[in-house]
């Protein structure tokens, strides 16, 4: 792993040297890239950019995390406002809705970039998104954007561990992946539905929980938590069950085959 990092590093030094913006999450890996970027860039006297997307469809979280972040490290901290609910094809959910999304977002990205003299574009894909239902890298290579992770064949548990050993404070954050995952594909997709969802998940992760995703499906809302957490959420039903009914969710559900990143990509070809 160190000569990743070693490479990681050089690689990283170059796109800076050239100018750089990040598409910065406040996520372990797009803050493991500013980071390296950020260290780089005082070395050369060169500003770096981190910028988020506030966005209908992410986290409330990511701005208030990434701001955070950016500030520790020393970037330049942008954010660019973007209403995925203007495109009409997104709205409908279907299973490209990755690619689409991330053409919308980094299209804005990629003409920031212009419009301060910045040669590269950078985001925190790792290898291991490489392995699964990801249709967004596609966008990503067709705008030219950079990314160094999984160009180096970096895995998730090698950026948390460089990340720790770097006391970058998200480092265990765990992933905040777009809202839509929360519904399955072909549903229309309602900001006031997404909004409770995003709401009932944090109320969750107040009672001690990490990793949390409620799964819509109708009238039925899916609680996804890690395996050794189930006994937990057990114990917390009746918090759980009130929250959740007062904001309108019918019945709900703990999915006892536990938290499984994309799970609504069951009937995918990977």
């Amino acid at each position: 792993m160190e000569n990743k990092f070693l490479l990681l590093e050089e690689k990283i030094s170059k796109l800076v040297e050239g100018g750089v913006c990040i598409a910065f999450s406040g996520g372990v890996d797009s803050s493991l890239i500013l980071k390296l970027a950020c260290e780089a860039g005082k070395k050369q006297n060169k500003n770096v950019y981190a910028v988020t997307f506030e966005t209908k469809l992410h986290p409330v979280s990511d701005v208030t995390v990434s701001k955070k972040v950016a500030g520790e490290m020393g970037a330049i901290h942008k954010i660019i406002q973007v209403n995925e609910f203007e495109n009409k094809e997104i709205l409908n959910n279907p299973v490209n809705r990755c690619y689409l999304c991330k053409k919308s977002l980094f299209v804005n990205l990629t003409e920031f970039a212009k419009n301060n003299d910045l040669k590269y574009v950078v985001d925190g894909t790792n290898a291991d998104d490489l392995k699964v239902y990801r249709p967004g890298v596609k966008a990503l290579g067709e705008l030219g954007v950079v990314s160094p992770l999984a160009e180096l064949d970096i895995s998730k548990q090698e950026v948390r561990e460089m990340a720790k050993s770097l006391n970058i404070s998200v480092a265990s954050r765990p992933s905040a992946p777009c809202m839509a995952t929360r519904l399955p594909y072909n549903t229309e997709l309602n900001f006031e539905l997404l909004e409770k969802i995003d709401k009932a998940e944090d109320f969750i992760k107040t009672l001690g929980f990490d990793v949390v995703r409620v799964r819509v499906h109708n009238d039925i809302a899916r609680i996804e938590v890690t395996k050794e957490n189930m006994i937990k959420l057990v114990e917390n039903r009746q918090s759980i069950i009130d929250f959740m009914k007062r904001s309108g969710f019918v019945y709900i559900t703990l999915d006892i085959e536990g938290f499984r990143s994309g799970s609504m990509d069951i009937n995918l070809e990977k």
